[in-house]
């Protein structure tokens, strides 16, 4: 590991050195490179150094111990000779984290598909529930959401939505919201106050540029009709809706809710890009079956990770097997608990993995 860090290291002080030449600043795409390449390092050589300087504390201390004689100053230094060796420690195992191999995706901003599964008007309004906590979370963050496509119901729900997050590290932070999540509750529409289980199927994906994946347009088959709202009555007397449908996967994305055929066929684009983009990596983590074991949760849109209790005021993530009797405050968006301690998990299976 430690070799590791000196080569990092080496490579951390060249790359300083190119971020301030002349020479290479001419080209801006590659002293944009380096100053990305630079604030991805400078997190690990900061922990390095100061376990180093630790490091050597530690020595120099138990150096001085061997040869003091006077009792009071003897105390000071094995007191600090302590508190140096926890830094060791604790630095040590903040620097196994920081060298896992980092998501390529986790900076990138995100897409997310919320869809109404079992439970027919009841899974809806959750799902409404679900874009209103992740819309919050979002404004806590300073991130921003744009509402890409939406199929609301006449009581307020959302039988599908699509929305993007942009802010740095979005896709980190949410990534692992893929799945089903499940609600326990007694339905609105309900009048005999039996509790209902509903189910609503939440997609992340990584938000990707054109460059990313490539498109052929004779691939492409568009489509234009008019907008529906709730309950089908028209809302739109032009044909602005668009649907795409991508004819080698069979993927198909439509959006409606620009009046602009043109920005709701950008929009279709930029949802078609992720899934396409989704279903390779998807393809990929399958062929890497040892990379899946070490994840928190597979992505799989069939896996029942979280159950929303009201009659108890819970929410459990199976995946943890973690409990918070917080369901109002997590739904007001206030997710970074959860959050969290699944980072923490995946960071410890990726850990465990390693030192197989």
């Amino acid at each position: 590991m430690f070799d590791k860090l000196d080569a990092i290291e080496e490579r951390f002080e060249l790359v300083s050195r190119k971020i301030s030449d002349p020479e290479v600043m001419r080209d801006m795409d590659a002293w944009r490179g380096y100053c990305k390449e630079h604030a991805d390092l400078t997190p690990i050589v900061e922990k390095y150094r100061e376990y180093k300087t630790a490091k050597k504390t530690a020595a120099d201390d138990r150096e001085m111990l061997a040869a003091e004689q006077d009792r009071e100053l003897e105390e000071l230094i094995k007191a600090e000779l302590a508190e140096a060796e926890e830094t060791v420690e604790k630095t040590s195992e903040e620097l196994k984290i920081l060298l896992l191999p980092k998501d390529p995706n986790d900076d990138k901003n995100v897409i997310m598909e919320i869809r109404g599964g079992t439970g027919g008007e009841e899974a809806a309004l959750f799902a409404a529930d679900l874009m209103r906590m992740y819309s919050m979370y979002a404004e806590s963050k300073h991130w921003k959401t744009e509402i890409l496509n939406s199929s609301p119901t006449d009581i307020g729900g959302y039988k599908e939505v699509c929305f993007s997050v942009e802010g740095h590290g979005a896709y980190s932070r949410l990534k692992f919201e893929s799945g089903v999540h499940r609600v326990q509750r007694v339905p609105e529409t309900e009048s005999g106050g039996r509790i209902h289980t509903s189910a609503v199927t939440v997609a992340v994906l990584p938000e990707v540029e054109e460059v990313e994946v490539n498109i052929d347009p004779n691939d492409l088959r568009i489509d234009v009709f008019r907008a529906g709202g709730p309950g089908g009555q028209c809302v739109n007397t032009t044909d602005s809706a668009v649907r795409i449908t991508h004819i080698p996967t069979g993927i198909v994305v439509s959006c409606q809710d620009e009046k602009s055929q043109h920005k709701n066929k950008d929009k279709a684009m930029k949802i078609l890009r992720s899934r396409i983009y989704d279903a390779m990596e998807e393809q990929r983590s399958r062929e890497i079956a040892d990379e899946r074991k070490s994840q928190v949760g597979s992505g799989d849109r069939s896996e029942r990770i979280r159950t929303y209790n009201f009659p108890q005021g819970r929410v459990t993530d199976h995946r943890i097997n973690l409990t918070l009797y917080k369901l109002e405050q997590i739904l007001d968006g206030n997710l970074d608990e959860i959050v969290d301690a699944l980072i923490t998990a995946d960071q410890a299976a990726k850990l465990s993995g390693s030192e197989e």
